[in-house]
């Protein structure tokens, strides 16, 4: 295991590694996720074996600290992902982010660009103010101490077992500033940014989930978007050749 000081008061970033050679690739989870959870049945592939591979929890999940002052916004967690990078040390990475970690990935990019070489990103958020739904907009509808308090665990309650295995896990706190943060978007919004980076980008949604909002101005810009067949939110379990095929840069 290794980490990074992304604060003030040396609260840590951290993540686990695979040897290999080559660029590293590196995963990033969604809202509530944890990275190896979601992604290290995808980076164990023959067709993406070899290279470096980082799998790094954001602030407030899985192995990494979660300070109670620190503000988890999406540029909060862009900073700290830069951070873990910088310490590995990690240029021209390949960055592989689901949902709120494709956000956190572009915003990256767009921040520090000599750490990103190449965006495959896994239904991310592109635009502030999403849809309701139990995920980052219902956890934002409550108000900080009410979340903490009780909402937290009845958001577990309505969410399927595969979230809510690693969310329970994550700091009830830390996820609804992440959850505002997500819902509050950024400026530049991420889909802004993400149009505009000079990066190969590739964009994968799950077939299930209908179809990609803003997709011709997306392909227009140069993001190659890709709907994955028999897929939903988490392309990683429900097609994992799909998925490991887009990474690999095979589709």
């Amino acid at each position: 295991m290794w980490q990074a000081r992304f604060d003030a008061q040396g609260s840590c970033v951290r993540w686990t590694e695979a040897e290999g050679s080559g660029p590293a690739r590196v995963f990033v989870h969604g809202l509530g996720a944890a990275s190896t959870v979601y992604h290290a049945h995808i980076a164990a592939r023959p067709e993406l074996a070899g290279r470096r591979t980082l799998f790094v929890d954001l602030p407030g999940h899985g192995i990494s600290d979660r300070p109670a002052d620190f503000g988890y916004s999406l540029e909060d967690h862009a900073d700290a992902l830069a951070a873990a990078l910088d310490e590995a040390p990690v240029t021209g990475a390949e960055i592989v982010g689901h949902s709120m970690g494709g956000a956190v990935a572009i915003v990256l990019a767009h921040r520090r660009g000599d750490l990103v070489s190449r965006l495959v990103l896994t239904e991310a958020n592109l635009d502030p103010a999403p849809p309701a739904t139990a995920g980052s907009s219902g956890i934002a509808s409550f108000e900080e101490e009410a979340f903490v308090a009780g909402g937290h665990a009845r958001v577990l309650e309505k969410i399927g077992p595969t979230w809510a295995a690693t969310m329970r896990l994550a700091d009830p706190r830390a996820l609804h500033r992440s959850a505002t943060g997500l819902v509050r978007g950024t400026r530049p919004t991420m889909r802004a940014m993400l149009m505009d980076l000079p990066v190969e980008r590739v964009f994968l949604q799950g077939a299930l989930s209908g179809d990609l909002a803003g997709e011709d101005e997306l392909v227009s810009s140069g993001v190659r978007v890709i709907a994955v067949p028999r897929a939903g939110h988490n392309v990683m379990f429900e097609n994992p050749e799909a998925f490991a095929s887009a990474v690999a840069g095979r589709q």
